[in-house]
């Protein structure tokens, strides 16, 4: 079993699903069952499959669920581009948790390439 509580790209996504929580906080109310959920949903799924996967005894396994994590942080791109385009929330704040959100992207498929590395070393 792997500790996921360890792991610098656990933590940061638990600190990136708060901000998003702050953002959702602001939209507007109409949004509350539309992108405010969505992207709750999806932002928990990062940090979620990270820790479901680490107690997968196969790299196989382990690595799906990062790639399922990678998905979700698409999502979230995807959302915050749709929540930017419509002008809801601070421009600034949009700007950061995109970058924060292409920061975990690259992390988890950097993750995913060395799992797979270490899979066929084996």
């Amino acid at each position: 079993m792997r500790n996921f509580r360890a792991w610098d790209i656990y933590t940061d996504g638990m600190e990136f699903v708060k901000d998003i929580y702050l953002l959702t906080k602001e939209l507007p109310k109409e949004e509350i069952y539309g992108l405010s959920s969505q992207i709750r949903r999806a932002v928990i799924s990062i940090v979620n499959n990270m820790a479901e996967g680490a107690a997968k005894s196969s790299s196989k396994d382990f690595n799906r669920f990062l790639e399922m994590s990678l998905g979700s942080a698409f999502e979230v791109e995807t959302l915050l581009k749709i929540i930017q385009d419509l002008d809801y929330g601070d421009t600034e704040t949009i700007r950061q948790l995109i970058e924060k959100v292409k920061s975990l992207e690259r992390r988890i498929n950097a993750f995913i390439q060395k799992i797979k590395k270490e899979d066929i070393n084996v």
